[in-house]
């Protein structure tokens, strides 16, 4: 398997010779088809998307014609416009499609043509099937798939807001949702193939039809909750639907860290079960991200824990340090920050704390 995530596959292909097709595997709702129309968007190219699993032999070859002495096919019409001029043709649900019209793909693949018809030097082909999952499909030819490059598709929460980002139709609400409530944007691992879960693709249409709506930004709107449920399911759509009641109270991990006067303010609003999320926001960005804490976010991780309730800050230090040996650099650097809250939390008395402190301080420097 040929894993790669998105936005090095976009590196990567406009540098592949323009005759070789491309093979794009991966699950469903990944946003293979978004993929191929931003390669094609580097190339100045018009996408041709045909989905083969709908198309029957006539549809692919097209339909014959005689002049009263010989037969010939005459192509359809996306398919003589490739032919024509340079296009991305986007042949999609390949082992989907009956045996037919892949004998006919394999042509197109294998050949650049089709009865007789060849494709423009400069069209682009591109093809895509689904796996990692319950589907039906046929099985492809081993022939057929030696012709293509092929690459499994492993996208990341950075490629989907990258391109969230880039699209400009992506309404902040649902980027910043997501951005810090990443375990929503793709269906869980175990999920019922029967039930409605989120994916790339499901926010993607939920988001164009809450702004078509114009409830983007109500959420108490009546309409808001049911146009959520259908698109992305009852868990994604309580947790969607309570971040953007509170949007103004939230904050990302991120920001905590590098910019904490700044929403500082609102951190100092937020009950206890919010700031519980706050906590988590900021262990998960850290833990991911960060392998040592620098003066500012060490400053910045000080002054949080210090307006964080007692109870919660012993609960903070054990999320932020939860790796242990593992990342032992990032505990010592966390420690000389948050070492003073957390015995003071402990009503350790304050001259211990301030020897406490000074100690781990000197040690620092030290190194």
């Amino acid at each position: 398997m040929t894993t790669m995530q998105v936005r090095t596959f976009l590196k990567v292909a406009p540098l592949l010779p323009g005759e070789t097709s491309v093979l794009l595997r991966g699950a469903h709702g990944i946003g293979k088809s978004q993929v191929v129309r931003q390669v094609a968007k580097r190339f100045n190219l018009e996408v041709i998307d045909r989905r083969l699993s709908q198309m029957s032999e006539g549809d692919m070859i097209g339909l014959p014609s005689t002049d009263g002495e010989v037969t010939r096919f005459n192509p359809p019409d996306w398919y003589k416009q490739a032919c024509k001029r340079p296009m991305c043709l986007f042949l999609d649900e390949l082992n989907r499609a009956t045996p037919e019209v892949m004998q006919a793909a394999f042509q197109v693949v294998l050949d650049r043509e089709l009865n007789g018809w060849k494709l423009h030097p400069q069209t682009r082909v591109f093809a895509a099937i689904n796996t990692g999952g319950t589907y039906t499909v046929n099985e492809m030819d081993p022939a057929l798939l030696d012709r293509f490059w092929a690459v499994d598709l492993t996208p990341d929460v950075e490629d989907w807001l990258i391109w969230a980002k880039e699209s400009g139709s992506v309404h902040d609400n649902v980027i910043t949702f997501l951005a810090s409530n990443d375990k929503w944007l793709d269906p869980p691992k175990n999920a019922d193939a029967s039930a409605v879960s989120p994916s790339r693709r499901s926010w993607e249409r939920l988001n164009n039809a809450l702004v078509l709506a114009g409830v983007m930004e109500k959420p108490d709107d009546q309409m808001f909750y049911p146009l959520c449920l259908g698109y992305v399911g009852t868990e994604a759509t309580i947790a969607f639907h309570d971040y953007v009641k509170t949007i103004e109270s939230q904050v990302t991990g991120e920001e905590i860290l590098n910019e904490y006067p700044k929403v500082k303010s609102k951190i100092a609003r937020l009950g206890q079960e919010k700031l519980n999320v706050a906590i988590e926001k900021l262990a998960d960005y850290i833990t991911k991200n960060i392998s040592t804490v620098n003066d500012t976010q060490g400053q910045n991780l000080k002054e949080f824990m210090e307006n964080l309730p007692a109870e919660l800050r012993v609960a903070a230090w054990s999320k932020f340090t939860a790796h242990g040996v593992e990342k032992l650099e990032l505990t010592k650097s966390i420690h000389k920050w948050c070492v003073g809250s957390i015995l003071e939390a402990l009503s350790v008395p304050k001259d211990d704390i301030d020897k406490a402190t000074s100690t781990t301080k000197k040690k620092a420097k030290s190194k």
